[in-house]
């Protein structure tokens, strides 16, 4: 059987670890600092959980520069999933209060209960308040979905949809092959819209932005919405120009720890919520407490039971973080990204009438390579089991594609090492010419 140190694991997540953490963790799940403990048995409310809590936070902001005196870091449950519906419940209750701060500098009465306030708010939900979403992937996708789930479609504005980008390259294996145009989508922005939200990478579909969207930057003036972007499978892998953002989140299973925990970056304006009163009075939904983000910051991430273990796992990957990258911290990361993404995706380039890359170039991922082997494109599928089969012969595995799409996904996060990469880089090279041989 093969040992660890055999496999190169491109899983999509829950993805690969540093051995070295795992094997820290390993030791402080049977007893952690010679405390007679394990770190799944300690309570959350103990002073260890808590500095745990603390410094994984902390470095967190540390190594992504979060400017913590305008951004609350916070830890949670739910996953990104999960967080599809927070942010609905989130940034529509900051858009309340910020319609309600308005009429009332209008002259309305500061009082809930007050009719002629009421009247006003609940004129403005039905003619102002819409959530932008650019569909750019299936995570996006599922997010615009959720939206509308909660709100109705009436209230969730699909501003950019991927799916109607025309790909000329014959047998495109993706209907989310590129990012749209910006001139084709920033005049559908809404005026006063809750939230614009998008996902930065595309793990089922391997699409990646290549930067912060330029018609988003506060400045550009296109839109004053609080920017609302999921990183789940990109974060810790590239600066984030925080202060664009009203809101980021992210799941730990890709780059950050293993499966368990949820972070979300929040501006600190966004956080109060209006009562429960005042979103009934308005037909809004009200969403669960521990998916209210103020209430888990006030509470410093320990509202509820949150995973103590999956939270030092994922300390423990950032002070590792820190510790390679000290100076250019987050920079640094992303040099060695670019180069392993680099490396395979030459390989796939060389050999063109045997590997189809699914999305366009501009939109190329660097955490998740996905493609087809096109010898598999004729309605059969032996030219992929093939590749898998003897990749994984080789130690390189976790490369099936999402079930959703089929073929080929390496994902190629912060745990893969630059060997691993250019071992499945030269795999790629040698199995395309005995393919053409």
């Amino acid at each position: 059987m093969p040992g660890r140190s055999d496999i190169t694991y491109f899983g999509a997540g829950p993805a690969l670890l540093p051995t070295e953490v795992l094997e820290r963790a390993a030791a402080g799940l049977v007893d952690y600092n010679h405390g007679g403990l394990g770190l799944a048995e300690i309570s959350h409310r103990s002073e260890p959980a808590a500095a745990i809590v603390r410094e994984a936070r902390a470095d967190l902001a540390t190594f992504l520069d979060v400017p913590t005196d305008e951004y609350e870091v916070i830890l949670m449950q739910a996953g990104g999933t999960g967080e599809f519906s927070a942010t609905v419940y989130n940034l529509v209750g900051a858009w309340v209060l910020r319609e309600r701060a308005k009429l009332v500098a209008q002259g309305l009465p500061d009082d809930d209960t007050s009719p002629e306030l009421l009247s006003a708010l609940r004129s403005k939900v039905d003619s102002e308040l819409r959530l932008d979403y650019l569909v750019t992937g299936s995570w996006s996708l599922k997010a615009y979905q959720e939206a509308q789930r909660l709100l109705g479609a009436d209230k969730v504005n699909l501003v950019a949809d991927a799916r109607k980008e025309v790909d000329s390259r014959a047998g495109s294996p993706s209907k989310f092959a590129a990012i749209p145009a910006e001139e084709t989508w920033v005049s559908r922005l809404s005026p006063n819209a809750a939230m614009v939200y998008y996902c930065d990478n595309e793990t089922v579909d391997g699409v990646e932005f290549p930067e912060f969207p330029p018609a988003l930057v506060p400045a550009a003036g296109n839109t004053t919405a609080p920017i609302v972007a999921d990183m789940s499978s990109n974060i810790l892998s590239r600066p984030v120009p925080v202060r664009n953002y009203g809101l980021l989140f992210f799941g730990a299973q890709k780059n950050l720890g293993s499966t368990g925990i949820t972070v979300a970056i929040v501006k600190r304006s966004l956080l109060p919520q209006p009562s429960a009163d005042l979103l009934r009075a308005l037909h809004l939904p009200i969403g669960p407490i521990v998916l209210q983000y103020d209430i888990i910051a006030k509470n410093d991430s320990l509202y509820n039971t949150l995973s103590i273990f999956d939270v030092y796992i994922a300390g423990q990957v950032i002070k590792k973080l820190l510790a390679t990258y000290p100076d250019d911290k987050a920079a640094g990361q992303e040099a060695v990204s670019a180069r392993k993404a680099k490396l395979i995706y030459a390989a796939l380039d060389a050999h063109q009438d045997v590997y189809r890359v699914a999305p366009t170039p501009a939109a190329r991922s660097r955490m998740n390579i996905v493609f087809r082997v096109v010898a598999a494109a004729d309605g059969g599928d032996a030219a992929e089991k093939a590749f898998l089969k003897e990749a994984s012969a080789l130690g390189l595995t976790g490369l099936k594609g999402h079930r959703s799409v089929g073929g080929i996904r390496a994902s190629n996060y912060n745990s893969i090492s630059e060997e691993g990469a250019a071992k499945l880089a030269s795999f790629i090279d040698a199995f395309a010419k005995k393919c053409k041989a």
